[in-house]
């Protein structure tokens, strides 16, 4: 049984050419209407979601796919036309395209859902699959990064929809930490307030979240301690490659110094060690006696 039988047993074709003429035209009309309709709804949707050149590109793909779709599967079976071998040659070449363009039906239906989702937009600081950069560009097809030393790199939507995303600029805050060890000998009290003053001194640290100063833990050769400070997103790097430097500078000019690695040798027995120095100072005296 042909796929035009089946279709027929559901829709009843028109003898009557007159008759046939009202029922396509008002069968085109009641497609595009809801065409129209769903297009609309998409697009008050979508606005801000979505750029206006890829929203055009689907509202127009959905809009010329039903009424594709009404004629061949409703209006040719009205009018007696047989679509079995038009539905076996599309299927046959729907499997060779399927085939052909399996990658790029993909990256196309992940383009979509990322203009949908926005997990990213252009301008935003990303990692995406370990490259990082600023997004240039969301295609149908593609995502555009340029790294930060200025290489542009072409993401297929496939990688970028199914890979871990990591966005820097998503969230309006973000936040810093230093570790800075000061001596033992050192006041640490003191330097947590000096270190919170700098902080207060800084015109973008956030007061809400508050930032944090605090002893962490007795290392090997120093106290260290943690700063913890919040920072609007956007000003996020400058800000933590600027204090830093501050806080050192600050903390020495008083008298606090920046801890480095130290080790203090013990001599088991103080005699050994005299006798040590002893040999070593008549070896010495019997070789220049040889020399002379």
């Amino acid at each position: 049984m042909s796929n035009s039988t089946i279709i027929s047993q559901y829709i009843p074709s028109l003898s009557d050419p007159f008759l046939q003429i009202i029922t396509v035209i008002l069968i085109l009309f009641f497609t595009i209407l809801i065409g129209k309709g769903i297009t609309i709804y998409l697009q008050r949707s979508l606005k801000d979601k979505m750029d206006k050149e890829h929203l055009n590109i689907l509202l127009k793909t959905i809009y010329y796919g039903l009424i594709v779709v009404a004629i061949i599967g409703i209006i040719f079976p009205l009018l007696n036309i047989d679509t079995s071998g038009l539905l076996v040659a599309g299927g046959v070449v729907g499997i060779v395209l399927g085939f052909a363009s399996q990658s790029i039906v993909g990256n196309f239906i992940s383009g979509i859902f990322l203009m949908i989702e926005r997990p990213v937009k252009i301008g935003d600081q990303v990692n995406i699959d370990n490259k990082l950069g600023y997004v240039e560009d969301i295609k149908i097809i593609s995502t555009i990064i340029r790294t930060y030393d200025g290489l542009y790199i072409r993401l297929p939507n496939e990688t970028v929809f199914t890979t871990s995303i990591t966005n820097y600029v998503a969230n309006l805050t973000r936040r810093f930490e230093y570790v800075v060890g000061i001596r033992y000998e050192d006041d640490a009290d003191k330097a947590i307030k000096i270190i919170k003053g700098l902080i207060d001194d800084q015109p973008y640290a956030l007061v809400n979240p508050s930032p944090s100063v605090f002893v962490d833990n007795l290392g090997d050769n120093a106290v260290n301690i943690i700063v913890r400070v919040w920072a609007p997103a956007t000003e996020w790097y400058d800000m933590k490659t600027k204090l830093l430097w501050i806080i050192k500078k600050t903390l020495e000019k008083n008298g606090i110094e920046i801890a480095f690695p130290q080790r203090t040798v013990w001599f088991a027995s103080e005699l050994n060690t005299k006798r040590i120095d002893t040999e070593h100072e008549n070896n010495v005296s019997i070789r220049g006696t040889d020399e002379v």
